[in-house]
Parts: structure tokens; sequence; C-alpha cells
């Protein structure tokens, strides 16, 4: 993923004399970021998906298409389903899983079911085919969506997804109710800018419900049980809260305190505690910074430089990832809205907060070409330069 990817760029540029190998067991990439505006035609498949052999080639590291089995970090060495690979540096950058338990669902066949009939469409790109052929066949009636609690993937993401498939069925001209329930008592995030496009732009088509937590769901009956009421639906994209990614527990890095998973990491330097030649990235960290794209871009481009210090026996001063995120609120043409956001270490508290955010809240034509090319530069960046 973008995490991945970057670590493995900037590690090579660093250090050209490292032997650099990316593990992914996907044989190309496809953003997740940027998939809203593809649900929506607003760009084409191709412009989400890019060549890890393209990136290797440019980049002068290797690729190995394996799922990693294993870990000993003893000898440093780790496992996969082509074999071994010894390691100086491990860094272990896998994502997200889902916590379907956290929604009620907590029989195995019944998470099958909910995966495959109700995807919540932010961890691979089978999902985002499944959703994109549901917005463009739904026939009409209520369509739920959901934003789920903790520190979930992509904040804005959900409600753009609320924005796009309200667009789309405007544009269709289907008779449609996009139902938003969110666990949190207000939108997260470009509260003022989401607020405005729900009751002007889409006020007979979405209905955003704050504080509401799913308790259960009956995918059979299509019906989803909050602490007050039961709630029906004709088609569902059912985003539960979220976790690290399963690898990071089964390769023992995982912190036991983390309600979410994640991994047992210094906050600054990201190695694992009591390991200095391992070190995870992206969403599986454990400091609360927004699990976005730009975020990890940033923040594994700062952690190749403290592994390219480290081999050479020296230290950098921690720094702040950056997020960066575009929302799109209208289609044909495309109009998005932004913000900008770093963060600051509070050592009265020990803990990381916002330090400062620039949002940009009025949507326009300008802020989604700028959401465009954003992507293209950093594409262009990780994949062809």
């Amino acid at each position: 993923g973008w995490s991945g990817l970057t670590m493995a760029k900037y590690l090579k540029k660093l250090r050209p004399s490292f032997d650099v190998v990316l593990v992914d067991r996907n044989p190309s990439f496809v953003s997740c970021p940027m998939s809203n505006l593809w649900l929506a035609d607003q760009v084409d498949l191709e412009f989400l998906s890019h060549s890890y052999l393209d990136a290797a080639r440019n980049g002068e590291y290797g690729f190995l298409q394996a799922a990693v089995l294993d870990l000993d970090r003893e000898k440093r060495r780790l496992y996969t389903e082509a074999g071994y690979l010894d390691y100086d540096y491990l860094v272990v950058a896998p994502g997200i899983d889902y916590d379907y338990a956290k929604i009620g669902v907590d029989d195995a066949e019944a998470e099958q079911y909910m995966r495959l009939n109700y995807p919540a469409g932010f961890s691979q790109a089978s999902e985002y085919l499944t959703i994109k052929r549901k917005l463009h066949e739904f026939k009409g009636g209520t369509l739920l969506l959901n934003v789920p609690s903790g520190n979930y993937r992509c904040t804005a993401a959900p409600y753009e997804r609320a924005c796009m498939a309200a667009a789309l069925f405007r544009k269709r001209s289907i008779k449609a109710k996009v139902v938003l329930l969110d666990a949190n008592p207000e939108i997260k995030i470009k509260k003022d800018g989401f607020s405005r496009a729900f009751n002007t732009l889409y006020g007979d088509i979405i209905e955003y419900q704050p504080s509401i937590n799913i308790a259960s769901v009956s995918p059979e009956n299509r019906e989803i049980e909050t602490d007050f009421d039961t709630i029906g639906f004709d088609d569902a994209l059912v985003y539960p809260p979220i976790r690290a990614s399963r690898l990071i527990e089964h390769l023992g890095l995982v912190d036991p305190e983390s309600l979410q998973k994640e991994a047992h990491i210094d906050p600054f330097k990201y190695n694992v505690v009591g390991d200095e030649h391992v070190y995870v990235t992206g969403d599986s960290r454990s400091q609360p910074f927004s699990k976005s794209a730009n975020t990890s871009y940033i923040e594994a481009r700062y952690v190749a430089e403290v592994i390219a210090a480290h081999a050479d026996g020296k230290e950098v001063e921690w720094r702040s990832p950056q997020t960066m995120c575009f929302s799109g609120v209208r289609i044909d043409p495309l109009e998005a809205m932004s913000i900008i956001a770093f963060y600051k270490y509070n050592e009265a508290e020990k803990s990381f907060a916002f330090d400062r955010s620039h949002p940009i809240e009025n949507w326009s034509y300008r802020g989604g070409q700028a959401g465009i090319a954003w992507a293209e530069g950093v594409y262009r960046d990780l994949f062809y330069s």
C-alpha cells in the first residue's frame, strides 16, 4: 500500500547501497483514496490502478509478490509463501482489518455474509468493484451507510461516499434515500462543509443521524438494530470499526493495551519496543494520526530517514506527518473541499493532538482538480520516477 511503497522508494533513495525488497500479496496496486470519485464516474479505474513492477523498476528496488507467513526476530528472518528473506531492517505496513464483532456480528458465517453482500469498501479492490456495481444498479429505496467509532481509515471518506451516492442517484433520477448512521456525536472532519452539503445539496436524499451505534445486524432481513431503534434498508454498505491488520498480532507485534490491536512501537521512531530492526508504519501503527494516504506517505518518508540514520549510528528529530484530504461533494464537474493538518506531542499528557489545521470547506471545481493533481503527483513519485 501507500506506506510500503513510500518506504521502499525513499529507503533506496536515501541509501542506494541498501538492498530493498517490497513484499506484497497483491499483484498490483489499487488505491482506496480517490475510489469514491471512481464510484461516481469522476475518474477511471486506470487512475486508481498501478503496477508494483513499474514502482520497483523505477525505484531500483526488488518486488516479491507473496503473502507473509511468519517472522523470526531472533534470526532476523521473514517467512513468505515464496521462501524466506533475511533482513537487517524490516518495515511492516499491512494496513487494517475489520472488527465485525463490535457491531454484533461475531459469527464467522454471518461475517462472511456481510463481507459478500454489504462490503465496507475500505480495504480491498474487490470491495470497490462490488460497491460500484451496487450503486449503478440501485433501483430505488433506502441505501444505508455508516461511520464507525474509533480511529478508522479515511476520516472524511464515509461522508464523501454519501455525497457521491446521492449525486449519482440524482443524476440517474433514482428515487432513493441515503441514510448515514454516524457512531460519533457529530461529523468528525469538515463538519461545516459536509453539514452544508447534506442540507443544501442533498436535503431530499441524505438523512444524517449522529450518535447511532450499531448493536446488531440482521442481513437476511435487511435490518440494523441500534441502541434505540430498528432501521430497515434495501441495500447497505456497512463499515465496522477497524483494528490493525491481524498480521500484526500473528507476528507478535501487537500492543496488548491497544483497543484496536495496533502495534507496540516507539511513537517517535516507529520501531517495535525493544527491537530497533523492526518498524511498523501506516494504518497499523499506534499513534492517533489520521489513517489516510497522505499521512502514510509523509510518515513513511520520515521513518525511512530514521532507518537510514540508524544504519549510520545517528538519529533524526521527530517531525509531524501531514494529513491532506480532499473530499468530493458534487459531480459533473467534480467539486471538492479539503483540509491540511499537522500534529504535536503534549509532554504533560503524554499524547498526540492536532497542532494546526487549514480547512477549505467551500467546495469548488478548483478543489476537485487539486485533489486529482495531488493523487497524480504521489502516483508519479511512487511509480514513475
